[in-house]
Parts: C-alpha cells; structure tokens; sequence
C-alpha cells in the first residue's frame, strides 16, 4: 500500500508540474471597474493653488483594474481617477491588498488619471487630503484588484499606436530675458512658465518637445472579443467642473461604447509624461478651436484610438515581468532666510489654510524643511515584448521620450503619478528656467537631479524585465545628413541630444562641444523627411542665452559654416535680435574675431549681420527680412579675405574681411556673452574648405 501511495502521489506531482508548464506563458487576464466617488459630500479637491470643496457629481470616478496571469506571475494595474495619490497612502492599499489576496506589494501598479476634479486623497499646495474620502477609496482600490483577479480568462494581447499632435501641445513657454516675471518668494528668477505662450510678444518658444504618441495595450478573449484596453497619453487634463473623471473617464466609456457595450469590456486612460502639456497650441493658434468641448475632445480621442487597434497583433503566449526599485531622494529645503519668512507668515496664517500664493509657497517651505528627504517608487513591467515604465512625479514630455528611446522592449509605455505623487521633476537644465513647475513644494520639491535619477531607474527596470541591455537612442540619418556627410566636414553638431553638457560632433573627427547653460533639448528641428529616416522626427536645440563652445584649428583662411537657425525674440525686443556664430577669444571681443548674427530694432530689421572686429562700421548686412519662428538656412563661405554669406541657398551677404586666426568658435551666442541667440539652432557643420554655391544649395535643399 505504501508503495501504491508514493507511486500515486508521484503521479499527481507529474500532473501538476505538466500542468504548471502548459499554463506558464499562457496569458490570463481579468478586467474590473470600481465606483470610487465619494460617499460624503462636501468633499475636497485638489488641483489648484488653494482650498475647495464641491458637493455636486457630473460624472463618476472610478478605478480600473486590469489583472495579469501567465502561470508563473501575477500583477495589477490600477488606473484612478484621481489627481495624485501619495506613496505612503499607496504603500497602504498595496499591503491590504497582499494582506486578503496574496498579491506582493511590489506587483501592483496604481496611478492617477491627474483629474483637477477630483477627490483629494493627498495633501498638495493648499489643499489637504480629505480625511473621509481617503480610508474609503483606501478599501475600494483593493476591491479593484480583487474584482479585475476574480474575472480572469485566457486571453491575448498586443500594442498598438497612433500619433495625434492635434490634441497635445507645449504649455510652458520660455521668456524673452527682458520680460522675467517673480516668484512667490520675490525674486525675478521666472524665465520659463507655464502659458505665457498666450502673449506671442512675450516669449521665445517652447521650454521643450510634445510627445503625440496615444499609446494602446489591448486585451481580447482567445475569441477573439475586446476584454480591455489600458491607454496612455501625454496631455495634462481638459479641465471640467463639479465631481468628474476628466476627459480620461470619457474616453473610457467612450471606447466601451464604440468597442463592447453592455460588456464587462474596461478601458482606462493612464496619464503619460505630462507635466509641461496642455491641449492648446500657442505656436499654431490658429489650430486651436475655443469652442471645443470636452466631449469633443474625448470623442476625437476615442476614434485615435479606434485607429491605433486597427492592425494590432495578438499573441497569448506572452509571459510577464515587474521590478520595482526605491530610490531615496532629498527634497529642496528652505535656506536660513526662507525658512524665517515662511515661519513668520505661517504664525499669521494660524489654523485655516493659506489663502494666497505666498501663503501656500511659505506653508511648503516648512512642511519640506520639517520632511527633509523622501522615497520614491519606480517600476518596469514586461508583457511579452511591451514594456511599461513608471515615475511617480508630473514628469515632463522629454522624460518619457528618453525612456522610449533606450528602452530595450520594442514597444515601451510610460505611465506618471504611478505608485506616488512626488510633484514635478523638470529636467536640470531647466530648474535653470525657473517658473511653477520649479518652484520649492511637495508638487515641486524633490532634489534637481531627481529627473536623471527617477529616468534612469526606470530604464534600468526595464533592462532588468527585459534581460537586454539599452538601447542607444539615435535619429537615423536622412539624405539632408548625407549631404553633409559626403562634403567631409571638420566637425558637424546634429544637435539631437536630450541632454548635456556634451553635444556630440557626428563627422567623426570628435571635435564635440560643450554647451554652457540656458539652453533646453530636443525641441523640434527643420525637414524631418530631409535629415530623419522612417518618419522619425529631427530634433534641435534651444538657446535661451547659453551657448556651444567648441575649438577648431587649422581652418582660419578656407572654411564654410553651414546650419540652421530658428530666430524665437521679437525683433523690436533689441538692436540685435542674437549672435548665431561667433569666433572670438572666450569672455571678450576682439579685433581678430568674426560674428554673424541677425539685426533687430531698426531700419535692418530681421537681416543677417557679418561683423568682423570691435567696430559696427565693419559689418556687413543682408538684404532679406527673415520672419520670426521659420527654420532657415545660413552658409558662411571664407575663401582667403573672401566673404560670403549665403540665405537659403542664395548668396546673402560678399564683402571683404581679413582671415580669422581664433580657433575658439560658439554657436548660439557671441564670445563676450553680448546678445546671445534666443531660439533654435540645428545640423551645424564647418567644412575645411570654400563651398561652391552649388555645393551651399545641397546643403539647403528643403
């Protein structure tokens, strides 16, 4: 009998371990919504600068869970309609969550949708969390995750995309440096913020680039019938009144309706990388309908989406991966004299809550001298060959795009306020810029190099899910590049870095430069079809007073200097709009040195100027208007005492001018820092001899 009984339960373990083996990569998926609108009303919201309550309802919030099984792993994704929620109110849902379904903490994803009309379940600027709404969706996420594992079924995935500028566009806007504005704390340091787009005359351009990608993880039974669709899109939020979901809860329903009705179909809207996006576009206004309703607006969202599953693949052999890393990071604390007028306002304020900005601002300072240092979560999740990144911040647009570009998955999601609501986390260089989004609070207040730090975590969880090392981000070389490949330059600048101080020279001859801060990454560059390949975007930089310092020897007597330039300032703003190129000892000007740039206030206006020397009777002066915010092509040809200076493949500028000895050569900005470019420069290139205007005009071709 004993030897029957072992030789039976053998055979059980055999079946068990078949069956384990048959089921590991075979995809389950289960799907869930929860009703997550408060129960008590008045309820706060945040969102704002300060205080309110709302006691009306124009539509439901809710919790959409999905819930992933491949026989070896288990996770959760849950998308709330919720401004932000913080980690350690999360870090709570994650353990009751563990605590009655047996789910680790670190294989659950929650996120906000970021709905200005929302519950408050955090304190942020001057709002509090509500203290009835917070243990109630407390409880509620976890029934999500429940209801989403308890729908399980076989079932297969794919991903899909589409791309809608339409419905995104840059909401922070660079300054012209005559026209900074204050912060809350008194001082002129507003470079950059957000909406100052609205009043062309006050600003230079975009702080950065969109990202238009609506990105699409669609579930379906082995059937072939929608189970459920987890989107995500980098657009901030339309803005709606009462208790509502914002545009993501209308998409949602919105697709059900197209996709599934009457169905257990759940579709949510993750936030993507956000934090400096809104829908209207200050630089196309004329694209902009102020008539557009919110609905509308979802509705065109939803037929996006309609297009982006069309053509998906589907596989259900996909097996499933999730890391998740906690990185310590110190808030910007108050210095000995903030901290002093902020305790003296707060001792003003009392109890009620702050009512002003620098009532807000001083409350900040104390709560992040009081906290000191934080954690933050971010983690990295496989599904077959799709991956999703998170950050638990307001992350800007060029972070989610780093992570896409060195994700080693082939197709990568990022999803923001995920596991956290940490505040926004603008790139380094554009702490430099100032505004809103930089100002010291919990919705601002993490540590400078917390955008490199949480971007680079997230691509290394990716790695870690994916067992592939990074992928090297480059913009694939179109006939624009090759063109100036084949005429052999000394050095040759792309500009398509998304971040510094190193830009890389692309000839080959590793003469690259450096740049010296403002400047912003990025941005979008002239004739993508021309210099890009496979409908990939060209990128430029934005010079915003900084510069690119370089050195080049040898090339004093023949040498042509050939780019692009986008002129941002008004050109009333000053004598000289900006210095595009200039070639000159460091911190001064010479008489050895050369400067070309374009004239501003005057009856030259808009005209491209060649200076050689200290003196304004030495420049030579265009004879074309070049209208702000156009992408143009600049040739400078030296042959011997020769001067040429071509415009868009048509000689511009002759004259005579003794040879330039200098080796030490800026881009975006004279040598003594007098008027520096404010706008874009791109695909900047010195060639070692005079170009032919046959040669010029290849290189102009548009």
């Amino acid at each position: 009998m004993t030897v029957i009984r072992t030789m039976t339960l053998l055979l059980l373990v055999g079946v068990m371990v078949i069956q384990h083996e048959v089921c590991a990569g075979q995809l389950q998926v289960g799907a869930a919504v929860i009703d997550v609108t408060p129960q008590k009303f008045p309820v706060l919201v945040n969102g704002g600068m300060t205080s309110r309550s709302i006691s009306e309802v124009k539509t439901q919030v809710n919790a959409r869970a999905f819930y992933l099984d491949d026989g070896a792993t288990q996770l959760a994704i849950v998308v709330v309609d919720s401004c932000m929620m913080g980690r350690v109110f999360l870090d709570d849902v994650k353990a009751l969550a563990k605590q009655k379904l047996g789910l680790a903490p670190d294989r659950i994803l929650i996120s906000a949708t970021h709905s200005h009309t929302a519950p408050a379940s955090m304190g942020c600027l001057g709002t509090d969390a509500d203290p009835d709404y917070v243990p109630y969706l407390r409880a509620r996420l976890v029934e999500a995750i429940a209801a989403a594992r308890d729908a399980r079924q076989p079932a297969e995935a794919g991903f899909g995309s589409v791309s809608i500028p339409e419905l995104t566009a840059l909401r922070r806007w660079i300054r012209r440096p005559d026209r900074m504005i204050e912060d809350p704390f008194g001082n002129p340091t507003v470079r950059a913020n957000m909406h100052a787009g609205r009043v062309p005359e006050d600003v230079t351009g975009e702080s950065g680039p969109e990202d238009p990608e609506l990105q699409i993880i669609s579930f379906r039974s082995r059937n072939g019938a929608p189970l459920g669709v987890l989107a995500a899109f980098s657009m901030h939020y339309y803005g709606d009144r009462d208790i509502s979901a914002d545009y993501f809860g209308l998409f949602a329903e919105g697709l059900k309706q197209r996709l599934a009705p009457g169905t257990g179909f759940v579709a949510a809207m993750a936030h993507g990388c956000s934090g400096d996006i809104w829908r209207r576009d200050y630089m196309h206004p004329e694209t902009w309908d102020p008539d557009q309703t919110i609905e509308q607006y979802a509705a065109a969202m939803v037929a996006a989406a309609q297009d982006a599953l069309q053509g998906i693949e589907y596989k259900s052999d996909l097996s499933l991966a999730m890391s998740e890393t906690r990185l310590p990071l110190k808030y910007r604390i108050p210095d000995r004299q903030r901290l002093e007028w902020a305790q003296r306002i707060v001792s003003e304020i009392g109890d009620r809550l702050p009512m002003t900005q620098p009532e807000v601002y001083a409350r900040e300072q104390i709560l992040l001298h009081e906290a000191g240092q934080t954690e933050v979560v971010v983690q990295g999740i496989r599904l077959g060959d799709i991956g999703i990144a998170t950050t638990p911040t307001e992350t800007y647009a060029i972070t989610g795009l780093k992570v896409k570009a060195h994700s080693p998955l082939q197709h990568t999601m990022v999803i923001e306020l995920a596991n956290g609501g940490d505040g926004y986390i603008p790139p380094p260089e554009q702490h430099l810029l100032g505004g809103y989004n930089t100002w010291a609070a919990r919705s601002a207040g993490l540590e400078v190099n917390a955008e490199p730090r949480i971007t680079q975590a997230a691509i290394r969880m990716l790695e870690h899910v994916s067992g592939k090392p990074r992928r090297t981000a480059e913009l694939p070389e179109g006939p624009g590049g090759e063109a100036i490949r084949r005429l052999a330059p000394a050095a040759w600048w792309r500009m398509n870095e998304f971040s510094g101080p190193i830009i890389t020279d692309s000839s080959g001859n590793h003469r690259h430069g450096h740049l010296e801060a403002p400047v912003s990454f990025y941005l979008e560059g002239p004739h993508s079809e021309v210099f890009c390949a496979d409908g990939v975007s060209n990128r430029s930089l934005h010079f915003a007073g900084g510069r690119l310092a370089t050195a080049l020897p040898d090339t004093a007597s023949q040498y042509t200097v050939s780019g692009w330039f986008w002129n941002g300032i008004p050109l009333d703003a000053r004598p000289v709009a900006g210095w595009i190129y200039s070639r000159d000892h460091d911190h001064g000007i010479s008489a050895g040195g050369e400067h070309l740039g374009l004239l501003g206030q005057g009856d030259s206006a808009g005209r491209l100027v060649f200076q050689r020397g200290l003196s304004e009777s030495q420049r030579l002066t265009g004879k074309t208007i070049i209208s702000r915010w156009t992408w143009n092509h600049l040739a400078i040809v030296r042959d011997g005492e020769d001067i040429r200076v071509y415009l868009n493949g048509a000689e511009e500028i002759t004259g005579n001018a003794e040879s330039c000895h200098i080796d030490r050569v800026f881009l975006g900005g004279r040598s003594d820092n007098q008027d520096n470019w404010e706008g874009r420069l791109d695909e900047f290139a010195v060639f070692p001899t005079a170009l032919t205007a046959a040669q010029i005009q290849e290189l102009a071709v548009r």
